[in-house]
């Protein structure tokens, strides 16, 4: 019974091809645009996980309260060496790195950029050695005792920052003082980070002439499991060095866990807003249903009059007519999964070739395709169920006098 419900709803939608085709239409644009929608949030979130996953479990960051424009950019408040000396007697803490940032001019011949700059310091860093993402794609990272070699991003070398690529072993200007550019590191994603320039903390406070400030310190516990334990104790212990109580706290402390968090928030509200957006398309694309639906009730009066005729009860012509309102929410759901697919994968496409950066991504698990073609037929039947129900309640005389 079902396969004949079925055979004469689809002969009744390609009867009205271009009817169908364009209530077809709004389901698929909606479809499209909300399952593109969570496709790149879900995208997102699963790379932020990794870059957390490639820094590792066992670190966390402290940096300066209050340093709005970024690191580098200076403010009332910084950390110091002294700082750092107190973190490291701290118990639970196997190792530590810092590193200070300044904003430098970059000379290529006679072209120019004004890009980050990081010092890094040559005793402590095996943390950042350590870290899966800063990997030398060409040359090898910066060792103790090297002099005026540098570390560049990977877009120095594939995103023509510079009219020419830069190499390995090519020399550069920063600040006006020659350096040779010693690695180019793999691309860590991000096109921020992909640009840095990266060199020993000694040389660093010489060119920028800055003595004692550093942007931030990485921490690296004994074990992931003790992280939030050490960030309380480091928190203690800086507090007393520093001279603060808790009200005023001068340095911010952030776990992967509650950087993790605060990312996830803002991304929930982002995919929330979105996903109200993309459910007005769906409600336009309901009421072309619904409307599309009253239309061929008020065509077919006739013939629903002979199928009730010859036996056809009111729960068949509902059936038939939710069933051929579904099948529209559901084909135009469908159409809408491979759009959104083939957009997302485009997008994905042109942010790491002509942006530089994988974090835009996108993610299409079996859950999110079925959950898309399920409430694409859900809402085409609902938006079928009044004229469906109006087919219905025709009476047989009344329809076979019908013109």
């Amino acid at each position: 019974m079902i396969t004949d419900y079925l055979t004469l709803a689809l002969r009744n939608l390609k009867k009205r091809k271009l009817r169908s085709f364009l209530t077809l239409l709004g389901i698929l644009i909606a479809i499209a645009t909300l399952f593109l929608l969570v496709s790149l949030s879900l995208g997102l979130e699963k790379a932020v996980e990794e870059q957390f996953r490639v820094l590792g479990t066992d670190k966390f960051f402290i940096f300066p309260r209050g340093q709005i424009a970024g690191p580098g950019s200076g403010g009332a408040v910084s950390l110091s060496i002294s700082d750092v000396d107190a973190v490291e007697k701290v118990s639970g803490v196997k190792d530590v790195s810092y590193w200070t940032a300044a904003n430098a001019e970059v000379k290529v011949k006679s072209q120019r950029r004004y890009v980050p700059v990081i010092g890094l310091p040559e005793e402590k860093s095996a943390v950042f050695e350590e870290i899966e993402a800063y990997k030398a794609e060409e040359g090898r990272l910066i060792h103790k005792g090297d002099t005026r070699d540098v570390m560049i991003g990977s877009q120095y070398k594939h995103n023509n920052l510079f009219e020419h690529p830069l190499n390995a072993g090519d020399k550069i200007l920063i600040n006006g003082q020659e350096f040779e550019v010693r690695t180019v590191l793999k691309s860590l994603g991000n096109p921020n980070d992909d640009r840095l320039i990266y060199m020993h903390l000694g040389e660093f406070r010489e060119l920028f002439n800055i003595t004692d400030r550093i942007d931030q310190i990485i921490v690296q516990t004994n074990s992931p499991q003790e992280l939030n334990n050490v960030a309380l104790r480091v928190e203690k212990r800086l507090r007393n060095v520093r001279n603060v109580d808790r009200a005023n706290q001068d340095f911010t402390i952030l776990t992967p866990e509650e950087l993790l968090s605060s990312f996830g928030t803002i991304l929930d509200i982002i995919t929330a807003f979105l996903v109200g957006v993309a459910a007005i398309s769906l409600l336009v694309g309901a009421i072309g249903i619904a409307n599309t639906m009253y239309t061929s009730v008020l065509e077919r009066t006739r013939e629903i009059g002979v199928m009730k005729a010859v036996g056809a009860q009111r729960r068949d012509i509902l059936t038939i007519f939710l069933i051929e309102s579904g099948l529209l929410g559901f084909i135009g759901g469908l159409l809408g999964i491979l759009t959104g697919m083939i957009i997302g994968k485009g997008i994905e496409y042109y942010a790491e070739n002509s942006l530089g950066t994988t974090l835009l991504q996108v993610s299409f698990p079996g859950y999110l395709i079925i959950g898309c073609l399920i409430f694409a037929f859900l809402i085409g039947a609902f938006s079928g169920v009044w004229p469906a129900w109006r087919a219905s309640r025709i009476k047989t005389v009344d329809a076979l006098r019908y013109e």
